[in-house]
Parts: C-alpha cells; sequence; structure tokens
C-alpha cells in the first residue's frame, strides 16, 4: 500500500515554506493535487501524485540550505509583503533557492534568524515540545523592580494556553533603564513584549542573541552566513530532528 503524507508536510520537505504557511497557502486554494484545488486535510503519495503550487509543479528537496540572518530593525518576517513593507526575503534574495525563516521576530525586533528549505529540520525547529531555549537581550524601560522582574519570570496565558516561565536576569540597571538577558522555552507570538507590557514596562529594544548554542556572534546587521555542518549537527540534535 503507497505511503501517504499529509500535503502540508510534503509542501514543507520540497521547501515551499513551514507546515503552517503551508496551510495558509492550501486554505487560499493556491495548491492542486492532480490538477484539483487541494483542502487541508489532504493527503498525497508524492510517488504518484502531481502537485503544484501557483501552478508550479513540486519536487522533493535534497539539496537542504541552512543559514543565520542578523535580521535588522524594520523588517518583517516573511518571504512576501501585501503591504509593501520590507521584508527579510530582500536579505537573502541571492541564495538561488527558496528558502523560508524558521519562526519570526516581529518587525521592530533584531538579531539571530534561521532560514532552511528542510521541512522536517524546520518543524522540529519550532515544535513547542522541544523547549529549545532563545536568548535575547532586551532594553527596557523606566528602571525594574523586583515585583516587575517576578513577572517577566512568570508564566502567561497566550492564546489560550500557559508559557513556560522565562529565565531573566538583569545585565545593567541605570536610573530610567534596565538591559535584560531573557531565555525563553517557547517563544510565543511577541511573548517578551506581553510580558513587559503585564509588567507596565516598555520595551525599548530586542535583540536575539542565540538559539540553543548557536550564537549571532559577529554577524553584521542585515548579513546572513551558512551554518558550518558541526552548527547543522548540533542544533539538529537539540531538536531531535536526527
Amino acid at each position: 500500500m503507497a505511503e501517504l503524507i499529509r500535503l502540508q508536510k510534503y509542501m514543507a520537505d520540497c521547501g515551499v515554506a513551514s507546515r503552517r504557511k503551508s496551510e495558509e497557502l492550501i486554505s487560499q486554494g493556491r495548491v492542486k493535487v492532480n490538477g484539483l484545488v487541494a483542502s487541508i486535510g489532504d493527503k498525497v503519495d508524492p510517488k504518484k501524485d502531481t502537485i503544484s503550487v501557483n501552478g508550479r509543479k513540486l519536487t522533493k528537496e535534497t539539496n537542504y540550505v541552512y543559514i543565520m540572518l542578523h535580521k535588522p530593525r524594520g523588517y518583517v518576517t516573511t518571504m512576501s509583503d501585501e503591504m509593501d513593507r520590507k521584508c527579510v526575503a530582500e536579505l537573502v534574495a541571492d541564495i538561488g533557492k527558496r528558502i523560508y525563516p524558521i519562526g519570526r521576530l516581529d518587525r521592530d525586533s533584531e538579531g539571530l534568524l534561521l532560514f532552511t528549505n528542510d521541512g522536517e529540520f524546520a518543524n522540529a525547529m519550532t515544535h513547542p515540545s522541544r523547549h529549545i531555549a532563545k536568548t535575547y537581550r532586551v532594553s527596557v524601560k523606566p528602571a525594574i523592580t523586583e515585583e516587575q522582574l517576578t513577572i517577566l519570570a512568570s508564566s502567561l496565558m497566550i492564546d489560550g494556553r500557559q508559557t513556560v516561565p522565562a529565565d531573566v536576569r538583569i545585565i545593567n540597571k541605570e536610573a530610567e533603564k534596565t538591559t535584560l538577558e531573557i531565555i525563553l522555552y517557547e517563544g510565543r507570538n511577541r511573548q517578551i513584549r506581553r510580558l513587559c507590557e503585564e509588567a507596565g514596562l516598555d520595551t525599548a529594544r530586542l535583540k536575539r542573541l542565540a538559539i540553543g548554542q548557536l550564537k549571532l556572534g559577529g554577524l553584521k546587521v542585515g548579513e546572513y552566513r551558512h551554518l558550518t555542518h558541526e552548527e547543522v549537527s548540533l542544533l539538529k540534535r537539540q531538536s531531535g530532528s536526527y
């Protein structure tokens, strides 16, 4: 019997987008299976079925790419934007392959952002059960109190589900500003900014410095580099995608 797989998984394996984004493409009617518009929940046999996105036939990607970008502030984490805002796709346009970001940083945030065309790797890296640590340097105003510090390190309800508590420590404290190191183990939507709002703090600057043991290092703002084989292997072990 043929082995059927979910359409969005196959799309991710082909480097179209993450599974979540692939589901959006399916729901928009931009995906066809054997000439028919696909639906969420469809399964396919890649050996027999013809799958296309926006009229382009898919083939499974075997030459995987893994990239880290130093995302600048002012860019949205998407490969295209209907509002014509600056997007991170512009910064990796010369790769020559269809890649997509793993997770996201909001428009006003900066720092380490990963890209790939390896669907399994991307899914493992973003799955909430993996709890891969993501380290941020965050500047908040005004100066923080012990009570506010406790709020930042607490669990928060986001989209009907409690977050895993963050690790928070003070790096530098001034009269009107405090610089923090915050480590998240889920990275839910705008989690740090929501925590700061809950604590009555203004997020002046937010920069992701590391994902797991992979550090941004001296990579310049707006530039990218390919991950080494050792770095990819390390992230795969941490995410369980081996």
